[in-house]
């Protein structure tokens, strides 16, 4: 194994999960709701779908990377509406006994959300496809065993930053009232609302 590669894909794996957006929210707000292991399989979603990304990169599977380019707007307009109903969802939800994690949202739920999500947005290729490239990994002598150690290094990255966020949310999470997660609920709420609108305007600018 290239181990070159590999650190190359756990920096881009974290740069690319670090900023702040409606996955972090919702990772956030499910970490202080439901749990710390909650929060991180929300991330984890994620971390799968930026792997699915650079496999697409790296692979130079154009058919399908061509595919959600062309039908970004649908794309876009989906992920928008799947991200209002989750933020009025999550304005609307009521703190669960802090001695049980939620059970309105399974684990598998919050996995599945959060993946959906990030391969709505297809655009997300587009980097990828710019970092392989950088790195030699795009064409007919793209070298595929070096891709897929990338490929590893990324979605263990983007894990681990996952991992990172969810624990230490969960060490303010039995400090925070009953009536403090009530408003982070209302607070994330619409925030990943707000997110979801803006995604579905931005189709008529």
């Amino acid at each position: 194994m290239d181990v070159s590669f590999f650190l190359r894909g756990l920096v881009i794996g974290i740069s690319i999960a670090a900023p702040v957006g409606p996955i972090g929210v919702l990772c956030i707000q499910r970490t202080l709701t439901s749990g710390r292991f909650h929060g991180f399989v929300s991330g984890l979603g994620a971390a799968t779908a930026d792997a699915f990304y650079g496999l697409v990169a790296g692979f130079g599977l154009t058919f399908i990377s061509s595919f959600m380019v062309q039908q970004h707007m649908w794309f876009r307009l989906i992920g928008g509406a799947f991200l209002l109903y989750l933020g009025i969802r999550a304005f609307l939800s009521t703190p669960s006994d802090r001695a049980a994690p939620a059970k309105t949202f399974g684990r598998v739920g919050a996995y599945v959300s959060t993946l959906f999500l990030t391969l709505t947005n297809p655009m997300t290729i587009l980097s990828f496809a710019a970092i392989f490239a950088g790195f030699g990994l795009v064409g007919s002598s793209a070298n595929y065993g070096s891709a897929s150690v990338l490929v590893l290094g990324v979605f263990l990255g983007s894990s681990f930053w996952w991992l990172i966020l969810s624990s230490i949310t969960g060490m303010f999470r039995e400090r925070v009232s009953h009536d403090g997660i009530r408003w982070v609920n209302r607070i994330s709420g619409v925030t990943i609302a707000c997110l979801g609108l803006m995604a579905i305007m931005s189709l008529c600018l």
